[in-house]
């Protein structure tokens, strides 16, 4: 059964935020692209944890077990989740960023002063920082450019690819604009396999909203954060096997050595990792299969769709709302994200967002750590974009409701 505006208005007796109101205004919660709210089922087992293993791990007494538990099971489930080879791929942190700046401490000590890192103008500041930092280590990044309608150059990309490449690292779905880059990726793939280079590909904004198959993307590293999808604020990297064993991470000294653990510093936020399975595994039970992978795969098409048909009826709408610009790609026939980033003539963004705010919009202005996209687009003096995201809780009465408000701005 497809999932439409009738499971819709089901799911969100399960989140119990979405019943809040501003003023006897019912909130509108657009800011799925910053972090999601969360289904009672994943408070249950944070709070479950707290009341009955909250122990560390490997201890011989009954709630540490229990707790090794629920960090195997996690990482099953993200295992399936990512369509992962095992648990064993799966490392979790604090957070996607600071993830990847412990996997570019790690992967350039395999490198040389000259070598080079290949980075785009399209990504999150977390796929472009942590990179930028290892100049300092006489390494030299190149950037891919991002073209005027926020997709990537190709032929730049295969341009800046070269014999020195050792990393290149892009983003899967921009968090700004909406825009997929899975025909990219594929080109990326194929030329850093010829000059022997990792791929690190951010998949924060686009896990929530499409299924992830780690193994067909062929990548060497994949990160990801649990609250984009309805779970807790939790990173995860997933490592193509036996790669993580290669690289010298930042570690104690008596600290697990072996895959996944060898690049988790101290110890981690159990609790939340309990709800990272509770929230997969409440996707899961929105989907069909026999299996715990194939209801993942089946609900996140379903859900994917129903998302798309609500983000283009917003991006429909906007057309008919006077100074009303949408960036980025468009909905047909471009694969893009159920994001969509505006500017509005004769209001900043920040002015824009406060306003809407008072009718019960939350939506977010701003470059979203996404500031090269922001900069390139021109936009740094007008406060950047306006951003709403549309994710499985959300509905047509609130697309059309935002539209109404964003006329009455207009007027």
């Amino acid at each position: 059964m497809p999932y439409t505006s009738k499971e819709a208005m089901a799911c969100r007796a399960d989140f119990p935020a979405l019943a809040r109101e501003l003023n006897g205004i019912p909130l509108s919660y657009l800011d799925g692209p910053g972090g999601t709210q969360v289904p009672r089922r994943v408070i249950d087992a944070v709070s479950d944890y707290y009341s009955r293993c909250n122990a560390n791990t490997h201890g011989a007494f009954i709630t540490s077990s229990e707790t090794d538990q629920v960090m195997d099971k996690a990482r099953e489930t993200m295992a399936a989740f990512l369509g992962a080879e095992s648990g064993g791929q799966v490392s979790f942190g604090a957070n996607m960023t600071t993830l990847n700046f412990a996997l570019s401490h790690a992967l350039v000590r395999k490198m040389s002063p000259g070598d080079e890192i290949v980075i785009t103008e399209l990504d999150h500041e977390a796929n472009r920082g942590p990179w930028l930092n290892l100049r300092e280590r006489g390494i030299i990044v190149k950037e891919v450019r991002m073209t005027a309608g926020g997709t990537l150059d190709r032929d730049d990309l295969a341009a800046k690819i070269g014999e020195r490449t050792r990393v290149v690292a892009m983003g899967m779905a921009s968090n700004a604009l909406g825009t997929v880059s899975l025909e990219e990726i594929a080109l990326a793939r194929s030329l850093s396999r010829k000059v022997g280079a990792w791929l690190v590909l951010d998949a924060v904004h686009y896990a929530p909203h499409f299924p992830l198959d780690v193994q067909a993307l062929e990548t060497d590293f994949l990160l990801c954060s649990a609250y984009k999808f309805y779970g807790p604020h939790v990173g995860v990297l997933y490592c193509r096997p036996g790669l993580l064993d290669e690289l010298e991470t930042d570690r104690l000294c008596t600290a697990e050595s072996a895959a996944p653990w060898r690049i988790e510093t101290g110890t981690l936020n159990h609790a939340a990792i309990a709800g990272v399975t509770a929230a997969v595994e409440y996707v899961a039970d929105l989907g069909r299969g026999d299996t715990l992978r194939a209801r993942i795969q089946s609900a996140k098409n379903d859900i994917a769709a129903y998302e798309r048909d609500i983000a283009s009826r917003y991006w429909n709408g906007l057309a008919s709302i006077p100074g009303a610009r949408a960036w980025g790609p468009d909905f047909s026939p471009a694969t893009r994200s159920p994001t969509v980033s505006i500017t509005m003539e004769g209001i900043t963004a920040d002015k824009l967002a406060a306003e809407l705010a008072t009718s019960g919009h939350l939506v977010w202005d701003g470059h979203f750590y996404a500031h090269k996209v922001v900069s390139s687009l021109g936009l740094d003096d007008q406060g950047g974009l306006l951003r709403s995201g549309f994710s499985m809780y959300n509905t047509v009465e609130e697309v059309d409701r935002l539209l109404a408000s964003l006329a009455a701005v207009a007027g």
